[in-house]
């Protein structure tokens, strides 16, 4: 399974985002999470509980991105995007809107042009520092897999309190300037776009009117071995109705 031992990472290249610089804010040891979804590249989160994992604090955070950044533009190396994803869920880190803030200044001194983004499965959208700070990159990339609560708990697991209309009411905050992610898949157990679920999830899209919608697939090896993949056309055309509505949807195998 795919893991992060550093705090930044790369530059990578990113079949979304470019030449992506990842920023890994979650323990380096095992893998922390308020989801536990099926295919996620990082494993099972049981298998992550790893003894002794803490956060990187702000100070060892703002070290690294300074040393990484600064030696990327002295090389001359391109970065189109300064990426948060790694070992989990990066707006749990208790520091997450101060970290926004030293990104963001590194940013405009090293590389103006380059995009800050996000990766979040919108859990704590309901906190207002965490919104805020979502609000202020280039790219918040938010997540949502399933029209139902129960598919939801079926493809993410939730770990605590997870209500599918609350990250949705949450979401609307953001009047359309984010980027919505939505992984398709199915399984013996269920199909994302199976029964219904398929246009009730473009109801979602259109009632939230991102800026874009970023629809994929399985690229890596997953914990749950009984999934299934999608191709790019089998997904073209389950996107083409809003495509034809005018919405933006990027469509990676």
């Amino acid at each position: 399974m795919l893991h992060f031992d550093e705090i930044v990472f790369g530059p990578i290249f990113s079949r979304r985002l470019g030449s992506s610089l990842g920023v890994n804010i979650l323990p380096s040891v095992g893998k922390l999470c308020n989801f536990d979804c099926v295919y996620c590249e990082c494993g099972w989160n049981k298998d992550g509980a790893v003894e002794g994992r803490r956060f990187p604090d702000l100070q060892e955070v703002e070290q690294a991105l300074t040393s990484k950044i600064s030696k990327a533009a002295a090389e001359g190396v391109p970065v189109d995007s300064i990426t948060f994803s790694g070992n989990g869920e990066p707006t749990m880190h208790p520091d997450f809107a101060q970290i926004i803030d030293v990104t963001l200044k590194l940013r405009d001194e090293y590389f103006p042009d380059a995009k800050v983004s996000v990766l979040s499965n919108a859990t704590l959208l309901g906190r207002e520092d965490v919104a805020q700070a979502l609000m202020r990159v280039d790219n918040p990339i938010l997540k949502i897999d399933a029209s139902s609560q129960e598919l939801v708990e079926k493809i993410n697991k939730p770990v605590g309190t997870y209500k599918l209309a609350d990250v949705i009411d949450n979401m609307k905050k953001f009047e359309g300037n984010f980027i919505l992610q939505t992984m398709f898949l199915r399984s013996e157990d269920f199909d994302t776009v199976a029964s219904g679920a398929l246009e009730a999830w473009r109801d979602i899209v259109r009632m939230l009117r991102p800026r874009q919608v970023m629809v994929y697939t399985i690229d890596r090896e997953t914990p749950d071995k009984s999934l299934g993949k999608y191709t790019v056309e089998e997904m073209t055309a389950m996107v083409q109705p809003l495509m034809d509505e005018g919405f933006d949807i990027q469509v990676r195998g």
